[in-house]
């Protein structure tokens, strides 16, 4: 059956080809898609295309974007994508804006007492509801290795948890999951990593402090984990990662366990 949306995809496809040597330039900059079949590498690719074709990259001043880097930055925001389906997940944004460095970004938090703070806040990334991603080019070039790090796949988590209305740390789940099970293993490791921290504010937990700020942070940071250090997600809070195993439909711990049993490289680098 004809279908105008398949119609649309491939006539962007024909019309924005991918010199394979510019992706493989790409994947050598990407160390976290070691290990993708050929398939998901090759939808990986067009998944990144159809990204730059609908979202629009603003640089401003200080940042320098060829078709290379263009592409680097789509690959990270399509790969918790890659087993989703054709839903248009990332929906309600059309602009992905990129500063020199980090920024400035007015906050407001009202406190447990009615008094209203405010004041200007250094952030590399921002997701605004029904409005654009902001990112840090330094952050954005500093992503995509194995390291527990990526800016581009924490603000695009806001955006999946922003689906629902108001990012609260909950993605719309799929058939068959249930949302007690996503809340109890979310709020036990949320509760655990702030014990750990009100215990001491100085500690060197095993993911990003930051998670601890909030539901819709904890969210996104774990995600960030999920893809790119899965090994220390799944380490300290298991439950978490099988909820977004099942979530992203993805297991990217498999994966870099095949690669350190395969690879020399990753061999050598096993704790």
């Amino acid at each position: 059956m004809w279908s105008l949306r398949a119609w649309r995809r491939q006539r962007t496809l024909a019309r924005h080809p991918v010199d394979p040597l510019r992706w493989q330039a790409v994947r050598q900059r990407l160390p976290m898609l070691d290990g993708l079949s050929d398939d998901e590498d090759r939808w990986l690719c067009e998944a990144s295309v159809l990204f730059l074709a609908d979202k629009h990259l603003t640089a401003l001043p200080g940042v320098e974007l060829d078709g290379e880097q263009r592409l680097f930055l789509a690959a990270q925001a399509q790969l918790p994508l890659l087993h989703l389906g054709e839903l248009n997940w990332y929906q309600g944004f059309h602009e992905v804006i990129l500063y020199p460095d980090d920024f400035l970004s007015p906050q407001r938090h009202r406190d447990s007492s009615g008094v209203e703070h405010e004041w200007d806040g250094e952030h590399s990334g921002e997701a605004w509801h029904q409005g654009p991603v902001i990112l840090a080019w330094p952050g954005v070039l500093a992503s995509g290795g194995w390291e527990g790090y990526n800016l581009v796949i924490h603000e695009l988590a806001h955006k999946l948890d922003m689906l629902n209305g108001d990012a609260n740390g909950l993605p719309p789940l799929h058939d068959g999951m249930h949302v007690g099970d996503w809340a109890k293993a979310m709020q036990h490791a949320f509760d655990d990593l702030n014990r750990q921290l009100d215990h001491d504010p100085d500690a060197e937990t095993v993911i990003d402090p930051y998670a601890a700020e909030n539901p819709a942070e904890f969210f996104a940071v774990t995600s960030e984990y999920f893809f790119s250090a899965p090994d220390l997600l799944h380490q300290v809070y298991p439950a978490v990662y099988q909820q977004l195993a099942l979530f992203y439909r993805q297991d990217p711990l498999v994966r870099l366990r095949n690669l350190q049993h395969q690879h020399p490289d990753y061999r050598d680098a096993q704790p």
